[in-house]
């Protein structure tokens, strides 16, 4: 699996790229695999303020659905319109293509309480 190390995480299985005051988001490869074959993404926060460890979206796999919980407080901005007709990039590329959201961050320096790519192969136990 991978974990890269430029990018922060949750334990609830988001991950946080960080560009200047905005950030991206999308769910780590670990979720990816746990879900399997993701066939929808719902966000419909665009233009919201969502506080940290609220739900912005959900994503449906073919067995289940599962919610999307912000890492920190922002304002999402757009959502990846790629994973619109082609849900499966957040299998095949989740750090990548498969990215779900960009949002505004209230205040960046939040994103430095987030685990590290180490602290968070020990909270999946990889």
């Amino acid at each position: 699996m991978n974990f890269p190390a430029e990018l922060k995480y949750t334990k609830d299985h988001e991950w946080v790229r960080v560009e200047g005051d905005e950030a991206v988001i999308g769910i780590t490869d670990f979720a990816q695999r746990e879900l399997g074959d993701i066939v929808f993404v719902d966000v419909n926060t665009v233009g919201e303020e969502v506080a940290a460890n609220e739900v912005f979206g959900t994503v449906e796999a073919v067995k289940t659905v599962s919610d999307l919980f912000m890492p920190v407080t922002c304002t999402v901005l757009s959502v990846n319109e790629a994973i619109d007709s082609a849900p499966e990039l957040v299998n095949t590329d989740p750090y990548g293509e498969g990215w779900i959201i960009r949002v505004k961050l209230n205040n960046p320096a939040d994103v430095d309480a987030l685990l590290s790519a180490d602290g968070y192969k020990s909270e999946v136990n990889i």
